[in-house]
């Protein structure tokens, strides 16, 4: 769910990074900066007659987004300050104007404030929504095959254009002339060739290739679509036909399937479900209230 969200935001042009510090001259060492006071009512800033405490200055980096709060704790907090005492030094020479009871602006902080509460709305609905076991194991059962994993390895025959390097001393195939390759390998494997030792030998892919063509195990999505379809219909054991792919063409063995257990992926499901289930209850509340529409005029 998401509303327009106003906040202000860094201006490249506050802080100028890469400029050189004054020297400090060899007989005047630098002086030690003084320690923060720990007092939450000392004032850290004033931008006319107007102060903020280091508890005010918490309390907005605690409002921010939390993606940036570690950032303007740490090594950008400067910035902040240098970009709120800019904010501060315009919005007061706006008041001085009397900006603020100019109808347009006065319309403009009016949005600003229903789109600051309906943000805080749904972020307070969000953090109550707890979804049951029901939702949990009903998505779960609904989505098994995204949480199927396979584990698998593969022989790669790359041909030009291939995102692959060409290995040392070999041939730049054509594609018709991997696709050929790729036929013979399988052939020999057909035969009763060991699968590893034909990917340490054959195989373009040098990193699964020392490891006998091992991929680990991987869930659905985690390769490209080609690969990613032909692996996950493959039976255990059987070696596929070619599968062509941006890389080149492979030949793939798949050495088991699983499934994780609803317990390993709650978390991970009751996350992805908590907005959803906000939603809807933002939606409920929108169906509960009355609301009417010239639709003559908006369907213009």
């Amino acid at each position: 769910m998401k509303f327009l969200f106003v906040s202000f935001t860094f201006c490249s042009s506050v802080l100028v990074y890469g400029q050189a510090k004054p020297a400090v001259p060899a007989s005047q060492p630098k002086p030690a900066a003084p320690a923060a006071s720990a007092d939450p009512n000392a004032i850290v800033f004033k931008v006319g007659s107007e102060s903020f405490t280091r508890a005010q200055f918490d309390q907005l980096i605690a409002a921010l987004p939390e993606r940036v709060q570690a950032e303007v704790r740490g090594p950008h907090k400067r910035k902040l300050a240098d970009q709120l005492v800019e904010l501060k030094v315009a919005s007061q020479e706006a008041r001085r104007r009397k900006l603020e009871l100019d109808p347009k602006v006065r319309q403009q902080i009016a949005l600003q404030t229903d789109n600051l509460l309906a943000n805080a709305l749904f972020m307070e609905v969000l953090d109550a929504t707890k979804p049951t076991e029901a939702d949990v194991k009903g998505y779960y059962e609904t989505h098994k095959s995204e949480y199927e994993q396979v584990k698998a390895r593969h022989i790669l025959i790359r041909f030009q254009g291939s995102r692959v390097p060409l290995r040392a001393n070999t041939k730049d195939l054509t594609e018709a002339e991997a696709l050929a390759k790729c036929q013979e390998l399988q052939k020999r494997l057909a035969g009763g060739e060991d699968f590893a030792a034909v990917a340490k030998s054959d195989s373009d892919d040098t990193g699964s290739g020392a490891n006998g063509g091992d991929l680990g195990s991987f869930s659905h999505g985690q390769m490209v679509p080609q690969f990613d379809e032909a692996v996950f219909s493959l039976p255990v054991g059987k070696v596929s036909d070619p599968v062509k792919t941006p890389f080149g063409y492979h030949l793939i063995q798949v050495q088991g399937h699983d499934n994780k257990s609803l317990e390993e992926v709650k978390p991970q499901i009751e996350q992805k479900l908590k907005p959803e289930l906000a939603k809807k209850q933002i939606d409920a509340l929108k169906k509960s209230t009355t609301i009417t529409l010239d639709e003559a005029y908006f369907s213009k």
